[in-house]
């Protein structure tokens, strides 16, 4: 990886200036699942390289933003990394929730990694994922909260129901291998969560698994702290069976101006949700993360017709019936 390089704060010093005894460790295990995601997509792009940034954050911490714009399947990849901490501010705070935010002054320590993929073909779905960690302490200094959150959900642009079946199974599949309520409970709210509001509940794509606030021993699941964890690296882990196999099926595949024109359109729906709707974008814009790597998710090139229409047996028209929540997996046993 080459590019500019901005100087912030090596993980060893990130993780000695923070109080709690977990942080370096999972400053560490992000810094190791980024370099994964990166090697993952470099090799599954076929030629692309990825252009790196470091960045650092007034206030405390900062980040590495990994970005392909000369890929051979994605016209746009970023992988980003960040751990941060500070005051975390009023509005911040409303939004994230979390035991002892709002109660005095509220200090927060976070760290994660997010994906957005942009293939070059129509035919190949658009793919998300992040996972992340934060740590809320009081003013003195005592940790009042800490968890998990995270996901990965994805946005098809022509209606192949069998690459979504396959999405969705080898989520379940991944999720059952540490506690059964996981996919059902965390699908639900990936299809509640990833919608347009503002366009009478547009779902954003085909769903996958969405979660927040998971802390080790709740008694939905009673796993401890490093179970819980090895959950969610299983979960920044799974495109490998979730996601490549569609690239490798879809990336050849031919299409027509008329696809490449709506694949823009349902692009224009996914930039409406990140900039309207993503907790994402909210928390990184109100807490002076760098604004390149909070909008690293928004495509290269979109569209927005005004009013469209799409004749029913349209492969627009078919795509968009294929956003409907259902289940998936209950589809592919029945099939």
């Amino acid at each position: 990886m080459t590019g500019a390089t901005i100087a912030m704060p090596t993980d060893e010093r990130l993780s000695a200036a923070t109080p709690s005894n977990r942080r370096g460790e999972v400053i560490r295990w992000i810094a190791g699942l980024h370099d994964e995601l990166t090697s993952f997509f470099g090799r599954l792009d076929r030629g692309g390289t990825f252009i790196e940034d470091r960045w650092e954050r007034p206030g405390g911490g900062g980040g590495v933003a990994r970005v392909m714009t000369d890929g051979v399947t994605f016209e746009k990849a970023g992988i980003n990394r960040s751990a941060v901490m500070g005051v975390l501010p009023e509005a911040a705070a409303r939004r994230l929730g979390g035991r002892g935010a709002m109660q005095g002054t509220t200090h927060f320590f976070a760290t994660g990694v997010s994906l957005v993929i942009h293939p070059r073909s129509p035919k190949v779905p658009t793919v998300h994922l992040n996972v992340r960690y934060f740590e809320l302490t009081d003013e003195h200094g005592q940790l009042t909260d800490c968890w998990f959150g995270g996901g990965t959900d994805l946005t098809p642009f022509y209606p192949h129901v069998e690459d979504a079946q396959g999405f969705h199974v080898a989520l379940r599949d991944m999720c059952d291998r540490h506690h059964t309520s996981f996919y059902p409970r965390f699908k639900q709210w990936c299809d509640e969560y990833f919608v347009n509001v503002h366009r009478d509940n547009e779902a954003r794509g085909v769903g996958g698994v969405f979660f927040d606030h998971l802390r080790a021993h709740e008694p939905s699941h009673g796993l401890d702290f490093e179970a819980t964890q090895a959950f969610v690296t299983d979960v920044a882990r799974v495109l490998r069976q979730a996601y490549e196999p569609i690239v490798n099926r879809r990336r050849h595949d031919a299409f027509n101006e008329a696809e490449r024109e709506f694949q823009l359109v349902r692009r224009g729906r996914y930039v409406e949700f990140n900039l309207v709707h993503d907790r994402g974008t909210t928390f990184g814009l109100q807490t002076n993360a760098r604004v390149e790597s909070v909008l690293m998710s928004l495509p290269p090139v979109a569209m927005w017709h005004y009013a469209p229409r799409y004749s029913p047996d349209s492969f627009e028209a078919r795509l968009l019936r294929m956003l409907e929540p259902r289940d998936w997996v209950a589809d592919v046993a029945g099939a």
